[in-house]
């Protein structure tokens, strides 16, 4: 029975998964997103995300802690160097999931796993455009400006006319 053992095995063993999450997770840290299938980065992200958060501390058992889960000194070096900075201040989720369809041979369905703060796209949200509550005396002001305006833009027009009459009297 396997009550209470609740992570995805992905069909394969302990140490091909744990090799394959380790892979993952040194491309995830160097690329910044991956494209993989929707299975995979739900496990990929329980595996990367306690990895962050323990380089928050830039400490040497730190280090070492997140070396023996990635294996590779140039991913450690990225995730406490590049990423750090930028997703320190965070009190989790350091990784968005994107789903983007199914894949053409067996229907699986792929998503991307991307770092938070490295996509720039999603990074521009759109701020709520706060109202003041403005006083009679400076909604008066605006309107006073009207006329000026579209008095100086009647004003071209009337200056094109002429200008367009003798054009027309040369082509005929």
């Amino acid at each position: 029975m396997r009550h209470g053992k609740k992570f995805n095995h992905l069909g394969r063993t302990a140490s091909h998964r744990d090799a394959m999450l380790s892979n993952m997770a040194t491309s995830l840290i160097m690329h910044k997103r991956i494209t993989t299938t929707l299975a995979k980065a739900k496990a990929l992200k329980k595996f990367v995300e306690p990895l962050v958060t323990k380089a928050k501390q830039d400490t040497t058992n730190a280090r070492r802690v997140v070396f023996s889960h990635l294996q590779n000194k140039y991913a450690v070096t990225e995730l406490f160097q590049v990423v750090m900075p930028k997703v320190g201040d965070r009190p989790g989720g350091y990784t968005r999931i994107i789903k983007t369809g199914f894949r053409q041979g067996d229907m699986a369905p792929v998503c991307f796993i991307e770092l938070v703060d490295f996509d720039e796209n999603m990074a521009k949200t759109q701020k709520k455009a706060t109202r003041t509550r403005r006083s009679r005396k400076s909604a008066a002001a605006p309107a006073a400006e009207a006329p000026a305006t579209v008095e100086a833009a009647e004003a071209p027009a009337a200056e094109d006319t002429p200008a367009e009459a003798p054009a027309e009297a040369t082509n005929e």
